[in-house]
């Protein structure tokens, strides 16, 4: 049973929104995450280190872009479904302001605890 006290259009148009944003700053970022070459003619050692520094940090934003990726999924997958909105640990209602916080939330505050 779905429910009626949710925009869920509005909802759902702000994590395809946010979805298109995270892909876009993924291909942004892409050269970033590129292997560092090891020619230390072309580049020194120390900017070698700053490219590594770089690298690691962007693999680390790639990481938590996909997890996110996957929470936005998962939720626009349940308003598909008609569970969306819905604790998965207790059942009860979600409050609407909790979800306009954070759409991909899956838990009430209680539960979240």
């Amino acid at each position: 049973m779905a429910r009626t006290d949710l925009d869920l259009d509005a909802l759902k148009s702000a994590l395809r929104d946010e979805r298109a944003a995270l892909l876009a700053a993924g291909e942004a970022t892409a050269g970033d995450r590129a292997p560092v070459t090891l020619d230390q003619q072309s580049v020194g050692r120390l900017s070698r280190m700053d490219a590594l520094q770089v690298q690691a940090m962007a693999k680390a934003q790639g990481a938590r872009r996909a997890q996110r990726l996957k929470l936005i999924d998962a939720a626009l997958a349940r308003m598909e479904s008609g569970d969306y909105g819905f604790c998965a640990e207790c059942g009860e209602d979600i409050p609407v302001k909790r979800l306009e916080v954070d759409p991909t939330f899956t838990r009430c505050v209680d539960c979240a605890g």
